[in-house]
């Protein structure tokens, strides 16, 4: 699953990272399994009006270990109308305690172990009334969602779909909801006929069921853990593709419907090539893929039927702005849940690793495959960038029994650090025999579940090789290496030494390594394995060479003080071939930004084969150095007007803009005319600096046609340089865009709320950054957006609204303040 958290740690960018305490933490063992789940069958239909389902259920259980004469079922929030055994076609009632969290059912026999017997259930679900609350994860709890039932919101779709991890999918049917529970499925859902379902499995009927009603009914022959059902309804367009002899469907709403192929057009090359790398094919008989209204998470891996939120659909010109980092990584990632995740689960919370994680490596995996090793090596940076952000991190092993919350399970731990945990590991053990470890694995824990020592031991079996210590410091241990190196050669003895500290808390970390000696332009590679708080290596050197890289194959999970100079970095940028050797001296020539050597790096920068290290190079130099600018400019004019990435092209135009120079307001305008919303939307900032009053023109031009950055850049120039007539269409704008992009309005919002002489507007606008603020404090730095309301507050001093202005702001601050 791509969890919501994602997004929280996207606005944590705008932020300096804080560390956190950890919460008081309680020991969660792997669920017992006193009955364990054979076959699940539902009968549903839904009331739009009242937003409840009511359903019929069918769940055939074992005991199992020991004779049992009880169930208890998860089952939130219901009305349970009839509990009773089935005895053939015959009902006999049963006797049961329910206390709106569990339903305890006296069987009224002892039941033996591994004896099958059914449990009939009539029930009515109530998803809105339960008062369910989510996390940072995962937005929301209550299950089932209704998304405008009553069609009150003009061009909304009307949708229902469900979201079932952690524990929620008992919020619309009962049943044991634990990831060590599987079980084989059947649902027949009863809906207005003019709607498309989907669900788990195949749809092996559709039926007529009284004026305007049809029910489909889904079944799921293979076994997955409750938390994987699903259920999708609406007026989506079906868009089929096949893989060797499998249905591949993507369910899109119509408007958006011919993109389909263009966003999930690689799914069946994504199949083959997963299916192929593990060596155990796509496990289950199809696989859909639907996008909906709302969704409180990034996207779903429910088994054969994922589930995106609407990030995951856009117009051909949105397409052009996406990056490989946005819907394709998530395409990729709840893909690889089928085999880790849906076809092996993870056997409790605790271990979430055997399911995140290995979705987070298949996002470098597959990168690398469809890409090159510069996308993979991106990829996994940004991964661990997002783990080093928050210190707090530094705190959680990577399997942990011991949590305040399971959903707590879900940060960057799990995902990003676990991520580069398994390229690291590929790494050290080779791909092959990586490889042909995950295909034991897979295979000896089919349709079960699994934990890490079961997947330690399937590659010790594939490698022969001790893995403990590597389990042990990297799954059961907190932290990650913190290093210095320090270098120095010896030319009596001609040896070139490199001393490595670790400087963090606690024993010192095993770390098998690579390093590269450079002279005379070739490179002599040397293994090497790092054991202690500081060692020293020594490596043969007949001359000083020219170089030292240690990490040659950049994947360990550490942070390193490289203490080379800034001539070995530039060295290393023209010499060292893989991405993150290039990245490494593209930061230590910002670092040592005065120096011209560090100019040299930079501007070469402005040319890397990578599209992500040009741009870095064009966002980390600074141009108010005469003779970085007199050599970057006319490049960074090159790159404006013509580069193959739409994000260095308005890149490069943020860049030029800062010069405030007559000499590029042809470029700007002429980038206005881009396909790109993004390259618009810089362009159109470009401009105010040089001309307000144009780019206010403009800017009124693209009201018929503006998304994502084209519209923050809009709003950005009516706060600077429209009127009361703008403001309308700036909240406007504000109200309909995603958190990230009302983050990136609200410069925007504050300048046209320091001069609105428009008491109505004024509350609007002052809610507007209070709610938000209160909503997303615990991702943010609040004292900012405190700043911001205080400026406005200031410039409204002398105002007619000025008291009232400063009666919102102290009430929004206080709010805001007290929030938690």
């Amino acid at each position: 699953m791509r969890k919501f958290f994602l997004l929280a740690l996207a606005l944590v960018s705008l932020t300096p990272a804080f560390a956190q305490q950890p919460a008081p933490t309680t020991y969660h063992p792997t669920a017992r399994q006193t009955n364990k789940l054979v076959h699940t069958k539902l009968d549903v239909r839904f009331d739009y009006a009242k937003r409840y389902l009511y359903g019929r259920e069918w769940v055939t259980l074992k005991p199992h270990g020991y004779t049992t004469d009880t169930l208890r079922l998860d089952a939130k929030g219901m009305d349970i109308k009839t509990v009773a055994l089935m005895q053939g076609d015959k009902l006999q009632p049963l006797k049961y305690d329910y206390n709106q969290r569990q339903l305890l059912i006296r069987l009224g026999r002892n039941v033996p172990a591994g004896e099958a017997y059914t449990v009939y259930l009539e029930y009515t679900a109530k998803p809105d009334e339960l008062g369910a609350k989510g996390s940072a994860a995962i937005r929301d709890a209550k299950g089932l969602y209704f998304i405008n039932p009553d069609s009150a919101v003009a061009g909304k779709p009307v949708q229902i779909w469900t979201q079932g991890e952690t524990d929620a999918n008992s919020v619309w049917f009962p049943t044991i909801d634990q990831p060590n529970q599987k079980t084989t499925q059947e649902i027949s859902m009863t809906v207005p006929a003019k709607y498309v379902t989907l669900s788990n499995g195949a749809l092996v009927s559709q039926k007529p069921a009284g004026p305007g009603l049809r029910t489909d009914t889904w079944k799921m022959d293979e076994p997955h853990a409750p938390y994987l059902f699903m259920m999708a309804v609406g007026d989506f367009h079906i868009t089929k593709d096949t893989w060797r002899g499998k249905e591949v469907s993507y369910y899109l709403e119509p408007q958006y419907a011919a993109q389909a192929r263009q966003i999930f057009g690689k799914t069946p090359r994504m199949l083959e090539f997963f299916s192929q790398r593990l060596g155990v094919d796509y496990p289950f008989n199809k696989y859909s893929q639907v996008v909906c209204r709302e969704f409180v998470a990034g996207a779903m891996e429910n088994t054969t039927a994922s589930l995106f939120g609407e990030q995951a659909q856009g117009s051909a010109r949105e397409l052009l702005d996406w990056r490989y980092a946005g819907v394709e990584r998530e395409i990729a990632h709840e893909l690889f849940h089928h085999w880790f995740g849906d076809y092996v689960t993870a056997e409790s919370w605790g271990q979430l690793t055997m399911n995140e994680s290995f979705a987070n490596y298949s996002e470098i995996l597959w990168a690398e495959h469809e890409y090159g090793p510069d996308a993979a090596a991106q990829q996994a940076d940004i991964s661990l960038r997002t783990y080093f952000r928050n210190p707090a991190n530094f705190l959680k092993p990577l399997v942990r029994f011991q949590y305040a919350d399971k959903e707590d399970m879900f940060d960057a731990v799990t995902y990003q650090k676990g991520g580069n945990i398994l390229h690291m590991l590929q790494a050290y053990l080779g791909e092959e025999v990586f490889f042909r470890g995950l295909q034991r694995y897979l295979k000896q824990q089919a349709f079960g579940t699994g934990e890490p020592h079961q997947l330690r031991l399937a590659l010790e079996e594939a490698s022969s090789k001790d893995l403990n210590w590597f389990f042990d410091q990297w799954y059961y241990r907190a932290g990650h290496p913190m290093v210095t190196m320090t270098y120095q050669w010896d030319a009596a003895r001609k040896r070139q030494a490199v001393v490595v500290r670790q400087t963090q808390a606690g024993a010192p970390f095993v770390l098998p390594l690579m390093v590269d000696i450079y002279s005379k332009g070739r490179a002599q590679r040397y293994p090497a394995t790092l054991r202690h708080a500081v060692d020293t290596l020594y490596f043969p050197a007949a001359t000083k060479p020219d170089l030292v890289n240690v990490d040659a194959e950049k994947v360990l999970v550490w942070q390193k003080e490289d203490q080379k100079p800034l001539a070995e970095f530039a060295y290393q940028y023209r010499h060292a071939p893989r991405y993150l050797d290039r990245r490494e001296a593209l930061r230590a020539a910002q670092t040592n930004a005065a120096d011209p050597v560090a100019h040299k790096i930079l501007v070469a920068g402005l040319a890397d084969k990578s599209a992500a290290l040009r741009e870095m190079a064009v966002e980390v130099m600074d141009l108010k150095i005469p003779a970085l600018r007199k050599a970057a400019a006319p490049l960074l004019a090159k790159l404006a007007a013509s580069d193959s990435s739409v994000q260095v092209q308005a890149a490069a135009i943020n860049a030029l803009a800062t010069l405030r120079d007559k000499r590029y307001a042809t470029l700007f305008s002429r980038a206005l005319g881009s396909k790109s919303y993004k390259v618009q939307g810089a362009a159109l900032q470009a401009l105010l600096t040089l001309d307000p009053k144009q780019a206010l023109t403009r800017a009124t031009a693209f009201e018929a046609d503006n998304k994502g950055a084209l519209t923050v850049a809009m709003v950005t120039v009516y706060g600077q340089a429209g009127g009361p007539a703008q403001w309308p269409s700036m909240l406007a704008k504000y109200d309909a865009a995603e958190p990230t992009g009302q983050f990136e309005m609200l410069p925007g919002l504050g300048d046209m709320l320091g001069r609105l002489d428009n008491p109505a507007g004024l509350a609007q606008g002052i809610g507007r950054i209070k709610d938000l603020t209160v909503k997303y404090k615990p991702y943010i730095d609040a004292s900012r957006i405190v700043g911001l309301l205080r400026q406005i507050q200031q410039r409204q001093s002398t105002r007619p609204n000025g008291a009232q202005v400063a009666a919102l702001v102290e009430q929004a601050v206080g709010e805001i303040e007290a929030a938690k």
